[in-house]
C-alpha cells in the first residue's frame, strides 16, 4: 500500500504528508479529542486503510493509549472492528465527496484483559488537507462522573410532573429502593405505601413545607424488601408564572448507616449511665464505640497510587473514648483526601461530635467539595453550631501532577519523609475550629514524588508526659526519614508506641508512582 500525493489543493495550500507540520501544530493547540487521518491507498489505487497522523491534546483513546503512542499508525491495525462497519463507511463517504458527515450514539465496544468495556461517542468528520479531521465527543462522561457520586454518596434524584403524573428516576434510586429499572420507576401512591405507619404523619409534613413554597428536609424511613432503610429526602417544586406547582423534584440519599450508628451509640450511652461497668468492661465498650464511629482497617489500604495506613491508639491508662479521628478515601476526580483530627475533650460527647465531623466530611465530598480549605470552612461552622472545638488538617493528593494541597485548623504540622529526610510542611495559619465564625483558612501546595511518605498524626503521638517533646518529634521525624530512603521498608515500621495518657491517631500515606 501507499501514501497519496502531496501536491497542493486549488487553494495552493499542501496537502496530504507536505501539510503534516501544519496540521499538527495546529491540533496541538486544540483542547479536543480529534484525529487527521491520512488514506492509505492498495496497489489498485483504491482506499485501503486510515493512518493516524496528527492528534489533538486530549487525544488518549478509550484503550488508554496516548496520541503520540498512536501517531503513525493505522486505524485496521488499532482498531480491526471498525473496519467496515458505518464508521469507516463515513470515513470513505466523507473522503470521496467532500461533504462532511456525523455518527451520532455511535457505540465502541472493546475487550481488555477480559473485561468488556462500551463507551458512547458523537462523531463528526471533515475533509481537510488531503486527509480526513475526525472529532470523537464522549457522550457518557458525565453520565459515568454521576453514577460515580451517586453510589459514593448513596444518593438519587427523581422528579414527578404534577400535570402528566411521569416520574423520572436517576439511576441511583433503583439502587436505593433495590428495583429493576426495566420496570420504571415506583408511582407516588406506591412509594407512600412503603413509608413506615409512624413516619406517615412526616410525609404529611413534606408536602405541607412544600405547598408553603419551602425547600423540605426531612428524614423517613422506608420498608424495602425485608430491610427498614432512613431515606433523608430533600425537595421541592417548580411552579408555573401563576405560582401553580407543575413538578416536584428531589434527592434522596440513604443514611441508614448513619441513623444505625446514632442507636448503637445511645444504646452505648444508656448502658454507660446505668450500669456499674467494670474497668475491664467500661474499656471493651469504649473501644466497641470507637470501631462503630471510625473502623480503622488492620492492612495497608491501597487509594490508587497512594498506599495508606491508619493506627488508632487509645490511652494505655483511661477508659475515656478520645475524640481523635482519621478520614481517607478516593475522591469521585480521581484525587486522594487524607484528614485527621482531635475533637477537644474525651468521652461520649467528644464521640458524638467527632461522629458529626467525620460523616459531614464524607457527604460533602460526595457532592464534589474537594477544596481542604472550604472544607475547613464548613468544619468550623459545624462545630459552631455543636458548641464544640476540634483541631484538624485535611489534605488532597491530584497524582495527575503530583501536587499536595492542604490546609491545618490549629492541628500540628504534618511531617513529609522524602528521598531520606523528613521535616514539617511549611508553616500555614489555621484557628481552631469552632473558636471563632469569622475564621478562615489558607490552603499551602507541594509536589510530591515517587517513595514519599507523608504523616499525618494527632498530638498524642508527641505530647507525652515523661519526655521531651522536642526529642519524641525529632525521633519520629528520624523514623520517617529511613521509611522514605528505603522504598522496601513497610509503613507499619513507622508506628508509635501507645501513650498512657493520651489517644493517637496516625495515618501514614507513601506515594507508588
Amino acid at each position: 500500500m501507499v501514501e497519496p500525493g502531496e501536491a497542493p489543493d486549488s487553494s495552493g495550500l499542501p496537502t496530504g504528508e507536505a501539510a503534516t507540520p501544519f496540521v499538527r501544530e495546529l491540533l496541538s493547540g486544540l483542547p479536543a479529542a480529534c484525529t487527521w487521518l491520512l488514506p492509505v491507498t492498495a496497489d489498485d489505487g483504491t482506499v485501503a486503510d486510515f493512518r493516524i497522523a496528527a492528534v489533538g491534546t486530549r487525544a488518549d483513546d478509550v484503550a488508554g493509549r496516548s496520541g503520540q503512542e498512536r501517531v503513525g499508525r493505522t486505524m485496521a491495525e488499532l482498531y480491526p472492528t471498525l473496519v467496515g462497519q458505518p464508521l469507516w463507511q463515513l470515513y470513505h463517504q466523507v473522503l470521496a465527496d467532500g461533504t462532511p458527515g456525523r455518527l451520532p450514539d455511535f457505540r465502541y465496544t472493546t475487550e481488555q484483559l477480559g473485561i468488556v468495556a462500551s463507551s458512547l461517542f458523537d462523531i463528526t468528520v471533515h475533509r481537510a488537507c488531503g486527509g480526513l479531521l475526525v472529532y470523537w465527543q464522549r457522550l457518557d462522561e458525565d453520565l459515568r462522573r454521576l453514577a460515580q457520586t451517586e453510589t459514593l454518596g448513596s444518593l438519587g434524584w427523581g422528579e414527578t410532573d404534577l400535570t402528566t403524573g411521569e416520574t423520572t428516576w436517576s439511576p441511583g434510586m433503583y439502587q436505593i429502593f433495590e428495583r429493576d429499572p426495566a420496570l420504571g420507576p415506583l408511582s407516588r401512591r406506591a412509594q407512600a405505601e412503603l413509608v413506615i405507619e409512624e413516619d406517615q404523619p412526616l410525609r404529611e409534613t413534606t408536602w405541607q413545607i412544600l405547598d408553603s413554597g419551602t425547600i423540605s428536609d426531612l428524614t423517613l424511613r422506608v420498608r424495602v424488601g425485608d430491610k427498614v432503610k432512613h431515606l433523608r429526602l430533600v425537595a421541592d417544586t417548580a411552579r408555573d408564572p401563576a405560582g401553580h406547582p407543575v413538578k416536584v423534584y428531589g434527592v434522596v440519599q440513604d443514611v441508614t448507616a448513619r441513623e444505625t450508628t446514632r442507636t448503637a451509640m445511645d444504646r452505648l450511652r444508656e448502658q454507660l449511665h446505668t450500669q456499674e461497668l467494670t474497668m475491664v468492661a467500661e474499656h471493651r465498650l469504649a473501644g466497641r464505640l470507637q470501631q462503630i464511629i471510625q473502623p480503622v482497617p488492620e492492612d495497608v489500604v491501597e487509594l490508587g497510587c497512594v498506599q495508606a495506613l491508619v493506627r488508632y491508639l487509645p490511652a494505655e491508662n483511661s477508659v475515656r473514648v478520645g475524640g481523635d479521628w482519621y478520614h481517607a478515601l478516593t475522591l469521585p476526580t480521581g484525587q486522594v483526601l487524607l484528614a485527621v483530627g482531635d475533637v477537644v475533650g474525651h468521652g461520649l460527647p467528644a464521640a458524638t461530635a467527632m461522629a458529626h465531623l467525620r460523616y459531614s466530611l464524607t457527604a460533602w465530598t460526595s457532592v464534589g467539595i474537594g477544596d481542604p480549605a472550604q472544607l475547613l470552612r464548613h468544619m468550623n461552622t459545624l462545630c459552631l453550631q455543636l458548641n464544640t472545638t476540634a483541631t484538624a488538617v485535611i489534605a488532597v493528593y491530584d497524582p495527575a501532577d503530583g501536587s499536595l494541597v492542604w490546609a491545618r485548623a490549629g492541628h500540628p504540622l504534618p511531617l513529609l519523609g522524602s528521598a531520606g529526610t523528613a521535616q514539617p510542611l511549611p508553616w500555614l495559619d489555621g484557628l481552631l475550629l469552632g473558636a471563632s465564625a469569622r475564621a478562615d483558612y489558607a490552603p499551602g501546595r507541594v509536589v510530591l514524588r515517587p517513595q514519599d511518605v507523608l504523616l499525618l498524626y494527632t498530638d498524642g503521638l508527641t505530647e507525652r508526659r515523661e519526655g521531651d517533646e522536642q526529642q519524641t518529634l525529632d525521633a519520629v521525624t528520624r523514623a520517617l526519614a529511613e521509611l522514605s530512603g528505603d522504598a522496601a521498608r513497610p509503613l507499619a515500621t513507622l508506628l508509635p508506641r501507645p501513650n498512657p495518657h493520651d489517644d493517637t491517631c496516625v495515618l501514614a500515606a507513601r506515594i507508588r508512582r
